[in-house]
């Protein structure tokens, strides 16, 4: 029990104290004054800590009055750092409103964004035109068998075009394509003539590479077949092409060429865009790049997907799609496309 006196001054004491507080909560200014504040009041050696102390040492009744002061003092306190800090972070909103104010109606900043790889652009270019001739577009595997890349193309096992061909063989006996006519094949097997398509798609040659040659390119090979199909078809829907690739006229030259899949078979070469026919390394200082090897479909392919070769005949061609965009756009090394180079993608 605490004599009546003393108690009486400390009852005085807790009530100065709360008057106290709330006259120095009226002046805070920052976060670091506040903190202060609660610290003196509210801290482990703080005034309601101080007078906690005080309580144990009074009897029933004087707990009850100085208990009841002391808590009042505690929750004015608490409420007072309450209502600072919600008013702090009104006034950051506030401050962010008027200094950082974003008009949501505004036009944003677009990102960057990525485009398709200029190869895939003239593919889907290339696609569009020979729809519109009425050829159909085929796919097929990557990884072939024997049979499907060389032996129905009359290409059989101890052929010497086997050897031109540098092919990635598999340990499971297969193969990486070497051309897309695989996909011919299998379009012929599958569809009885009339038939018209194009097959686009990734090849693969073991082959070392320079500015013209490389082991993974793309190509884009075709054929028609048809009753009384002849040579001078070939020709009209090669010009067709070349001509709305380029938007121009260009200089092509037909030469005799050896593919034991046609008989007879051309080479197709176009005038090197690169030099104008001057001679570069693209065009090997010929002035002339090959891009289309074609000819007549040989009968034995024919043959082997089940069409009567005295019935019908058909052409096919094959066109690089690599060497077709180097001359687009003045490429001079076939390299550039499998690079990885942004600099180079970006331009396209």
């Amino acid at each position: 029990m605490i004599e009546t006196n003393t108690f009486e001054n400390l009852l005085k004491d807790v009530k100065i104290a709360t008057e106290k507080a709330t006259s120095e909560f009226s002046n805070v200014a920052n976060n670091e004054e506040l903190e202060s504040l609660r610290s003196k009041y509210l801290g482990k050696k703080g005034i309601v800590k101080e007078y906690y102390g005080i309580v144990s040492n009074c009897d029933k009744d004087q707990k009850s009055t100085f208990g009841n002061l002391v808590n009042e003092l505690r929750q004015l306190v608490t409420r007072l750092i309450n209502i600072h800090t919600e008013s702090q972070k009104a006034n950051r909103f506030t401050d962010i409103a008027t200094t950082e104010w974003i008009d949501v109606t505004a036009p944003g900043h677009v990102p960057p964004t990525g485009h398709l790889h200029p190869i895939t652009q003239i593919q889907y270019e290339i696609e569009s035109i020979f729809r519109s001739m009425g050829f159909q577009v085929f796919d097929g595997p990557q990884v072939e068998d024997d049979y499907h890349n060389f032996e129905a193309l009359n290409i059989p096992q101890d052929h010497p075009a086997r050897d031109m061909q540098d092919t990635f063989w598999l340990t499971n006996g297969r193969l990486l394509r070497t051309h897309t006519s695989s996909v011919q094949i299998r379009a012929m097997q599958a569809q009885k003539p009339p038939l018209r398509g194009i097959s686009p798609g990734r090849v693969f040659r073991y082959e070392a590479t320079d500015a013209s040659h490389e082991n993974t390119f793309y190509q884009v090979e075709g054929l028609m077949v048809d009753k009384n199909i002849s040579v001078a078809e070939l020709i009209y829907v090669m010009k067709v092409l070349l001509k709305e690739i380029f938007q121009r006229e260009v200089k092509v030259r037909l030469r005799p060429g050896y593919f034991p899949f046609v008989e007879p078979g051309f080479e197709l070469d176009i005038n090197c865009l690169i030099c104008g026919g001057d001679g570069c390394p693209v065009c090997k200082y010929e002035g002339w790049v090959e891009l289309l090897p074609c000819g007549a479909i040989h009968p034995n392919v024919l043959k082997y997907c089940d069409i009567d070769p005295t019935v019908y005949t058909g052409f096919a061609f094959g066109l690089g799609l690599n060497r077709l965009v180097m001359m687009r756009y003045g490429i001079n090394d076939i390299r550039y496309f499998q690079s990885g180079n942004l600099q180079f993608l970006e331009q396209f």
